[in-house]
């Protein structure tokens, strides 16, 4: 090393200057992993594999899924033994829906057909989509801390606090509302009073005794009140009902008659 002491060390290797680089630089098969495709777990893969090949996801194809899904279940086993405990565990049900449906259907005991097999799996399999389809939606909203930051601005206030000064107009304003709630509170006297149905049943046969027929609007007296005219209404469908009274129509829109139903002695 005495040679090497007025060089300049490239680098320190465990505290030592390191001066050459060295000739058979080692670097371990795992130190660099570049993965095409993540799956966020055996539903993920699954999905991808029917919908990459465009099967029909009510009737998958299971020879032909399962291959694929077991290449690819040995080849993170190789890798990440941990990884693939769950994926094993898809696999397995995939290979048992496989032999099942290599066995005869059995019938139920009403006689209909069993479930496919594989129903239980798309039924999984549709909801994980929809699930998926709805996060990746949310991801493309605005989030905070990812798209945008709050502003944060510091004002530096006086200690002694100023107030605004109060003009006349304010003043007026003040006094109007305060008027205004006033008059929400004030109280209602409310009278009771009583009108007999039978009654008004007697006016509307008087009033249409010696004539032969009466428009409808005659009978009422808005200038009574719509009590009143409550009542007349009230006492109309009682007659009819009775069948003591006939309204008719000539027709669709036009105007409505009222007469007797009986000739008066």
């Amino acid at each position: 090393m005495p040679g090497a002491v007025d060089q300049v060390a490239l680098a320190r290797l465990y505290g030592e200057p390191l001066f050459a680089l060295p000739n058979d630089l080692y670097i371990p098969p795992d130190a660099l992993e570049v993965f095409l495709e993540a799956f966020e777990g055996p539903l993920d893969l699954l999905l991808y594999l029917i919908r990459k090949q465009n099967f029909n996801i009510l009737d998958i194809p299971m020879a032909a899924v399962t291959r694929q899904y077991l290449s690819y279940v040995d080849e993170i086993r190789s890798r990440n033994l941990e990884l693939a405990a769950e994926y094993l565990l898809m696999a397995a049900m995939l290979i048992e829906l496989k032999s099942r449906m290599l066995l005869p259907p059995r019938k139920a005991a009403d006689g209909e057909e069993a479930e496919d097999p594989r129903a239980e799996l798309v039924r999984r399999l549709l909801e994980y989509e929809q699930i998926k389809l709805a996060a990746q939606q949310l991801g493309t909203l605005p989030q905070y801390g990812r798209d945008f930051l709050r502003a944060q601005v510091a004002i530096e206030q006086s200690l002694a606090p100023r107030f605004p000064d109060v003009h006349v107009a304010d003043l007026q304003e003040a006094w109007r509302d305060i008027l205004k709630r006033a008059k929400l509170v004030q109280h209602h006297r409310i009278t009771r009073e009583e009108l007999s149905v039978r009654e008004y049943m007697s006016i509307v046969l008087k009033t249409l005794q010696g004539r032969r027929f009466v428009e409808f609007e005659e009978l009422f007296e808005p200038e009574k009140g719509s009590t009143v005219l409550v009542v007349t209404f009230i006492a109309l469908l009682e007659l009819a009902k009775e069948t003591l009274i006939e309204i008719t129509q000539a027709e669709a829109f036009a105007p409505i008659y009222v007469r007797l139903a009986f000739t008066p002695a």
